[in-house]
């Protein structure tokens, strides 16, 4: 009888300390880049120039290149979390674990960056963001599934409503979000939502989303993964 395996190739190491570092460098390496592409993308910004040009132009370099791009933010339960375990146990060891705080502070502020973006948006169309009606496309933290755990679109959410915007979201895999003592049922009629809403957030890249349908119907987008305006 043939044993059905999940894993390809199993990698042993000294100990089980050794192989939760493992996992931590991981996990952190992904943080640190991920900080690093948001970081580009916040100073392109300011110099006129388009990150995501940027960024596939450097990717086209054969060696020594790993693709990351920007978003929102970071979130799931392993990069927004475990690294800080790592580094609050340096901590107690006396070591400042200096590049795991830095991508933090990066990665959590990115939310900030793009409610910044909406209401510009809003403003450059003559409207406040107070009263309006932001729709927020897609909650959960990264595209095709159904977790919300420490999404970037709850901050989203939240600051946008701190401002006093009317935010609704679209995310058919999240009929429910529940954040920091709000809850919020999801809007189930597309089409609608886009007719009432002043500017749309694209905040998770679902693929079933008709990201050229919506860019027709919509005149305000603010665009956090860069899939409206990609041919």
């Amino acid at each position: 009888m043939i044993t059905p395996r999940f894993i390809e190739r199993i990698v042993p190491v000294s100990s089980t300390q050794a192989a939760e570092m493992v996992k931590l460098l991981e996990n952190t390496f992904r943080a640190v880049n991920i900080a690093l592409v948001n970081e580009i993308a916040v100073m392109c910004d300011k110099l006129g120039l388009d990150p995501w040009e940027v960024i596939e132009a450097a990717a086209t370099k054969p060696y020594g290149f790993m693709k990351f791009t920007p978003g929102p933010g970071v979130g799931g339960h392993c990069i927004p979390l475990d690294p800080f375990y790592l580094s609050w146990k340096m901590k107690t060891l006396n070591y400042n674990a200096r590049f795991i705080q830095l991508a933090g502070e990066i990665n959590s502020d990115m939310p900030r960056y793009w409610v910044a973006k909406v209401v510009d948006a809003l403003n450059e169309a003559g409207k406040p963001l107070k009263g309006s009606n932001v729709l927020v496309l897609g909650v959960a933290y990264k595209k095709d599934i159904d977790d919300v755990r420490e999404s970037p679109a709850l901050d989203i959410i939240e600051l946008l409503r701190q401002r006093g915007a009317d935010v609704r979201y679209h995310d058919s895999y999240v009929p429910v979000i529940r954040h920091n003592g709000f809850a919020m049922a999801g809007e189930t009629a597309l089409d609608a939502a886009l007719a009432a809403a002043d500017c749309a957030v694209v905040v998770t890249d679902h693929a079933w989303y008709d990201w050229a349908a919506i860019r027709q119907r919509m005149e305000l987008i603010v665009d956090t993964r860069h899939v409206v305006g990609r041919e």
